[in-house]
């Protein structure tokens, strides 16, 4: 099987299973998706919409964001969203928002902060702040990072929920920061929260295994400084964030959601390489430490993830291959020192 356009890409990753359809139902009232114009935030705010039809209770989607692209309110629109254009580091802006039982937080920054470190820290936690404090009766689902986590020696598996955290640079520090801000509001207030350490998702348009098989057959040397990775379907993601809903507490639930394969880079590379028939060049040399995170809890607390890293390859390779468009959004998976 290949994907053969955006519209049907945007249909499978927008699917909800049986576990979200069940989530929503245990989570009546209507929801509000808050910075829904990102790159993840269109296919949540979609499958929020297809499940809560399913359940069929009459609640209402709201997808929240400044859409600098209105193709993208255009077509949530489409698709039964309703979208709202607002400012979310307005205040009096987000006290107009419409009132909602399930909130799920995706605003943030993250490239841009070496430029504009001012602008991330607003973003990451006076924005979540605001928010917070809006929703204070809601049950909240907030997107966080991996990038919480110091770098951790790849034989150990990834980081837990328990570890120490390390943030490593301003993006990762202010992303903490946005963590520590949803757990204050969330004891102050007595508000339900879920934390989703994200780390990483991806569809065919942009991600790590496209990143690294843009370079395969561009015929470009392969970063393998951050030697291996850890990389979850967008449409899994979505799916978990959704049934987190109904697993919001306070103090919060904190999940790292991502594959549950640690996967060397090297090897993403040349399984490329061998799909295109090309031969693959690297940079760097492999550390023995990287970016990665354990997924024990995740596994326990939901079903497993449903697209396997192979398909996720062979459909990045056949979109590549067919020219597909792409976002033009680099993850940068491979920087250490936290500059983004």
């Amino acid at each position: 099987m290949s994907v053969a356009n955006e519209a049907e890409l945007d249909e499978l990753l927008s699917t909800p299973r049986a576990e979200t359809v069940e989530a929503l139902r245990d989570c009546p009232g209507d929801i509000v998706v808050l910075g829904a114009g990102g790159k993840m935030g269109p296919t949540l705010a979609r499958m929020a919409g297809r499940a809560a039809a399913q359940v069929g209770d009459g609640r209402r989607v709201y997808a929240v964001s400044r859409f600098s692209s209105p193709e993208v309110a255009r077509t949530l629109g489409g698709a039964g969203i309703e979208t709202i254009s607002c400012d979310l580091l307005d205040r009096d802006a987000v006290a107009r928002l419409p009132d909602a039982a399930n909130v799920i937080f995706m605003a943030g920054q993250k490239f841009g902060t070496a430029a504009a470190p001012a602008q991330t820290w607003a973003m990451n936690t006076i924005v979540p702040a605001i928010c917070a404090d809006r929703y204070r009766g809601a049950r909240i689902v907030g997107f966080s990072t991996g990038n919480v986590y110091p770098l951790t020696a790849v034989s150990a598996g990834g980081a837990r929920e328990s570890d120490p955290v390390g943030p490593v640079g301003e993006y990762a520090s202010s992303a903490l920061g946005r963590e520590r801000v949803l757990e204050f509001y969330s004891a102050r207030n007595r508000t339900p929260v879920a934390i989703i350490r994200l780390n990483y998702a991806i569809d065919l348009r942009y991600g790590v295994l496209a990143d690294i098989g843009l370079r395969v057959w561009q015929e470009e040397p392969v970063p393998i400084a951050m030697g291996h990775v850890n990389v979850i379907w967008q449409g899994d993601a979505c799916r978990i964030t959704i049934e987190s809903l109904a697993r919001a507490t306070t103090p919060p639930f904190v999940v790292n959601v991502t594959g549950t394969e640690i996967l060397a880079v090297r090897d993403i590379a040349q399984e490329f390489a061998t799909v295109f028939g090309k031969s693959v060049r690297f940079q760097g040399k492999e550390r023995r430490d990287a970016l990665l995170s354990n997924t024990d809890r995740m596994r326990s607390s939901f079903s497993p993830p449903e697209v396997s890293v192979q398909t996720m390859i062979e459909w990045i390779a056949d979109w590549i291959r067919a020219d597909g468009p792409m976002l033009g959004k680099p993850t940068h998976f491979e920087e250490r020192a936290g500059k983004f």
